[in-house]
Order: structure tokens, then sequence, then C-alpha cells
């Protein structure tokens, strides 16, 4: 290709670029899903939620399904003033008691409504909460009125399996992350750093 092929394709592409730019006026807090069975989706939702802190932007956090444990995230984030509140009973599967896994779900969604509330922080950050719809632990459409209601500035990522139609519609942005293959499969176990 000649450098003027190439300069030519380049400013139109500038131009193209620079026009989409010009019409993206409005100013609000966004829903993101990062969803899809591929290896992830937490790890974005942090990336995007560390961003924020490194901006000086107050950022919450309520994890469902991952219990206590350790969390190089929260190791990282809470000390800049993340708030974490997590589901007490951890991975459901392994309880695998109804009755209480609901009841623990609905103790942390307390929190996440008081974050999805509260005008002071910029990011909420529902970690896994699809699950928790999909099992019916927790109301979907509780969830809905919930993240409808919050501040206009205040951004949400919501991420899981299998997200619900309702919540992907009503989302901004969404990410499916696709599985093309993992270590676990081919039997190399979690490793602290890497998967948590």
């Amino acid at each position: 290709m000649s450098e003027d092929r190439h300069q030519q394709r380049q400013q139109r592409l500038k131009e193209q670029v620079d026009a989409r730019v010009a019409a993206a006026q409005q100013e609000r807090g966004i829903v993101i899903v990062f969803t899809g069975n591929g290896k992830g989706k937490t790890t974005a939702a942090f990336g995007t939620a560390t961003r924020a802190v490194g901006h000086g932007q107050k950022v919450g956090v309520v994890q469902f399904i991952k219990g206590e444990w350790p969390n190089g995230e929260r190791n990282l984030l809470e000390p800049h003033g993340v708030e974490f509140q997590v589901m007490a009973t951890g991975f459901t599967w392994d309880t695998q008691n109804r009755e209480s896994d609901t009841a623990a779900c609905l103790a942390v969604w307390e929190h996440g409504k008081r974050m999805l509330a509260n005008p002071d922080i910029n990011m909420v950050v529902l970690d896994e909460i699809t699950y928790m719809v999909a099992y019916d632990y927790l109301p979907l459409e509780e969830v809905m009125q919930t993240l409808k209601a919050r501040p206009s500035h205040q951004t949400v990522i919501i991420t899981g399996r299998g997200c619900h139609r309702d919540i992907l519609d009503y989302a901004d942005t969404v990410s499916e992350l696709r599985p093309v293959k993992h270590a676990f499969d081919a039997g190399i176990k979690a490793q602290i750093g890497i998967d948590y």
C-alpha cells in the first residue's frame, strides 16, 4: 500500500472516530454486564473498578457465590476505601441448602441496595449476581427496580453466566466471554494470583 493510500485511509478512519466522539454527548452512569461461559468476567469487572479507584472514584463491591475464598482484588482495593460485602455461604453448590443460601443472598443484597441508593458511590460491582436471579434467590423485579432507581451518575457492573434477558436489555454495555481453552479443563488447578 502506498503512503498516500495509507494516509487517506487513516484520515477517513479519523473522521469516522471524530464524528462518533462528537455525537456521544450524554453523561450518565451506565450498566455494564460481563457474562458468558468464558473466564474473565470478574477480572474484567475488577479491572474497571481499579481504573475508577485510580481516578479517585468511590467504588462498592457485593460478591455473591465467592464466599470466604482468598481474594486478591479485595486485598488490593479494600485499603483504598472500596467496601466489600461478601455472601457468607460461598459457593451454593457446596452448601446445597436453598433456604440458607437464599437467606445469605438476601442479607448481602441489602448492602447492594444500600450502595445502589448512595449518590456518593460512583460504581457498584455486583459480582456473580446473575446466578442469584437464575436460582430465584433474588427476585428479578427487585433487581431491575433497584437498578433503575439508582443515582443517575452511578455505574453498575454485573457479572456471571446466564444473565437474564431483562438485565441484558436494560444494560448499556454487554460483553460475552466465550471459552476457547481453559487450563482447568486440562487438569490444572485454580491458582492464587491468577484465578483468585
